[in-house]
């Protein structure tokens, strides 16, 4: 069966995607040709569209033939069969990388114009593309949501071969495609109109879905709204944050970025709601400004960092009344356990796919609060350093591996498991520290 054109691809599509109508899903196109698809599912299933960009990473001298593919918030997948096969060096390959990420970031901002995505944490999303040869975009463009946060990702295509569909089920939680094929030839000989998407078209049919579908988020909860805007001062800058307080907050943790930008990260924002749910404030925070992360030095500066998370943490104590604790990522997994070193009033710390290491020795002895590291099986480099720096550590803690994960966590199931992880950690150890704050001195 060959489609009448994208549209017709997309109608064919949402009639097998049907059960997932009022379900809060949102729709994610893959530019150029899965967004006319995409609006035709988003149309149907009355839930709002977004995109997905991603770039496709080709080998010079033969086009055709695709190597991976790029996508937003850093995403990027290879195909390591083609790159031997290719003879591409890796200075090749990352010069092209440089290039394709620079095109995709400049596409993003031509695409989306004034638009900001719509919000994924927690939801469930629906990847739409107008067909798959390789499969690496649209593997990609999974691994987007699961970045955004989105708590379930099902991939629909209208049409690809057997052998992709198999491994894009590795990635996706359900794939779906009427037209599974042993040999695909090319997407567009099952079109009859496989005619170039133009970024006018696009443009269009983003503001048509905005204009027809609400964007998800109206009717959360109250517990479960944004938060306010603050700003946490630190000597002669002051740090930007997100606080949410839960009307009965029994404690907040800190979230801290080694960065410019973590408070408006999905990932960090996905654990924050689950933190919510379990009744626990957060305090989203940027360790560094726009102007100090250009310089790469200051992100692995554990002493200045450190030193910020210690001030945030007594004028969090100040501002609340709540007890603090501690989660990070990256550079931030040491600075979190150089402040808690110095700060015995912290209750728990969890770093995630964090650099713990970094952390002097003596500080990791000192640390008092039970400690959660947490780490991606597939990422060993890391997986190491982190029980080299648990073995510094005296006080309780745990090196937690989650099985099949990078440390970016896009995997099916990944990020959920995180977030579990967290909340079970600080609501173990919080529930202990307030029986012990009970029974009074012994």
């Amino acid at each position: 069966m060959r489609y009448e054109n994208r549209a017709d691809a997309g109608w064919r599509l949402a009639r097998h995607l049907e059960r997932l109508r009022d379900t809060h899903v949102v729709v994610l196109g893959v530019p150029r040709g899965g967004v006319p698809v995409a609006f035709e599912v988003a149309r149907h299933l009355g839930a709002p569209l977004d995109l997905a960009v991603v770039r496709k990473l080709r080998v010079p001298w033969q086009p055709e033939l695709g190597f991976g593919a790029l996508g937003e918030h850093g995403v990027r997948v290879l195909n390591q069969d083609v790159l031997r096969e290719s003879g591409l060096s890796s200075t090749e390959r990352e010069a092209l990388e440089r290039a394709e990420r620079a095109e995709l970031e400049r596409r993003v901002r031509r695409w989306r114009d004034d638009r900001a995505p719509v919000p994924l944490a927690g939801r469930g999303a629906v990847v739409l593309h107008d067909g798959v040869a390789t499969g690496a975009a649209a593997e990609a463009a999974c691994r987007v949501a699961r970045v955004r946060g989105a708590a379930r990702v099902v991939l629909a295509v209208p049409v690809g071969p057997e052998e992709s569909l198999a491994r894009l089920r590795t990635v996706a939680d359900e794939v779906v495609c009427p037209q599974p094929l042993r040999h695909l030839g090319s997407v567009a000989a099952w079109y009859e109109d496989f005619a170039p998407v133009t970024d006018a078209e696009i443009g269009a049919l983003l503001t048509e879905a905005e204009r027809t579908v609400p964007a998800p988020g109206h009717d959360l909860p109250e517990h479960l709204s944004p938060g306010r805007a603050v700003e946490v001062p630190a000597r002669r800058v002051r740090m930007a944050a997100r606080l949410t307080l839960p009307p009965t907050a029994r404690a907040v943790v800190v979230l801290a970025h080694a960065g410019s930008g973590g408070r408006r990260d999905p990932r960090h924002q996905y654990v924050a709601t689950a933190l919510h749910r379990a009744g626990l404030g957060t305090l989203l925070l940027d360790l560094l400004t726009e102007d100090e992360e250009r310089n790469p030095h200051n992100v692995f500066d554990i002493t200045l960092l450190a030193r910020r998370l210690h001030t945030a943490s007594d004028w969090l104590r100040r501002e609340t009344g709540l007890p603090v604790s501690h989660c990070a990522t990256g550079t931030g997994a040491g600075a979190a356990l150089e402040a808690a070193a110095a700060d015995d009033d912290i209750r728990a710390v969890v770093c995630v796919g964090g650099r713990p290491d970094l952390a002097a020795p003596a500080a990791l002895a000192r640390v008092r609060a039970p400690t959660l590291l947490v780490v991606g099986a597939l990422d060993t480099r890391l997986l190491g350093l982190n029980h080299l720096a648990a073995n510094w550590m005296r006080c309780d803690h745990r090196v937690h591996v989650v099985p099949g994960a990078t440390h970016l966590f896009t995997e099916p199931g990944a990020l959920e498991a995180v977030a579990e992880l967290a909340r079970d950690w600080f609501g173990t150890h919080l529930s202990r520290t307030d029986a012990r704050a009970l029974q009074g001195p012994r």
